[in-house]
């Protein structure tokens, strides 16, 4: 069974006494590709670094995340530019609206989300959206772009199943689904239960939200496992089956 991360901060502090490990550990449960989101102008070089070790496992996205978008930003998205003209990369990530921490420069992300969003037209790279409190924010900024061809995914997607279809039906985007899926009482399993798994990618987001049974503990991409096996007890198939139809997604989007 072949695995497919597609979102997974393997390159943070948190990995730094065991990634070997880590990563071995992956590819042992047939997590063989491993995408990497940045963060900021920080992340970058971490990044560089693992995907140098782990060439055929690794593969770089660039972006600035939300959270870390302030007041004056533009010289990071520069360097997400520069970036992008200089190395190779698969995806822009990450990008997005975040509201749920701090509002105060709600008009800077917009903008540099949809700066983002005009990157990933440019160099024809999928868009990898965090949206945390943000979907009417994030749909109202994608309208203008909805029949420009852009692709992406919707990253740990927690939302409605009205928000799930407008997001398919209206852009066409993968939803991102990860270790939430997995808790008690989330809700999440039965908006997943009503998707089509052809909308679907896996993540886990490491080191965060892991999945159950390693709730509350360091998330990593072995992991990712877990996330398989319950989106294939909601949907009574095989897991084989959900790792075969995922990674395809993963392909259309990333090309590899």
């Amino acid at each position: 069974m072949l695995l497919t991360d597609t979102h997974t901060h393997l390159y943070l502090p948190a990995f730094n006494n065991d990634i070997d490990k880590v990563i071995e550990r992956a590819i042992d449960k047939g997590i063989t590709k491993m995408f990497l989101p940045n963060i900021d102008k920080d992340s970058i070089k971490p990044i560089k670094n693992l995907v140098s070790k782990y060439p055929e496992n690794c593969f770089p996205m660039i972006g600035l995340h939300p959270t870390s978008v302030e007041e004056k930003f533009e010289n990071d998205l520069k360097l997400v530019e520069d970036e992008l003209s200089s190395g190779e990369y698969y995806g822009i990530a990450e990008t997005g609206i975040d509201l749920y921490w701090d509002k105060k420069f709600k008009n800077q992300q917009i903008i540099a989300f949809k700066k983002q969003i005009e990157l990933a037209k440019e160099f024809n790279l999928p868009v990898i959206i965090h949206a945390r409190e943000s979907f009417d924010e994030i749909f109202t900024a994608m309208q203008k772009y909805k029949n420009s061809g852009i692709r992406g995914i919707f990253h740990a997607f927690t939302g409605t199943i009205d928000q799930a279809e407008f997001i398919i039906n209206e852009f066409g985007f993968k939803l991102g689904i990860g270790g939430i899926v997995t808790f008690k009482n989330s809700g999440l399993d039965k908006v997943v239960k009503e998707i089509k798994l052809n909308h679907i990618v896996l993540e886990t987001d490491s080191p965060f939200l892991a999945p159950a049974p390693n709730r509350g503990r360091r998330n990593e991409s072995s992991y990712l496992i877990y996330v398989a096996e319950k989106i294939a007890e909601i949907n009574k198939i095989n897991p084989i089956k959900v790792a075969e139809i995922t990674s395809q997604n993963a392909h259309e989007i990333f090309g590899i």
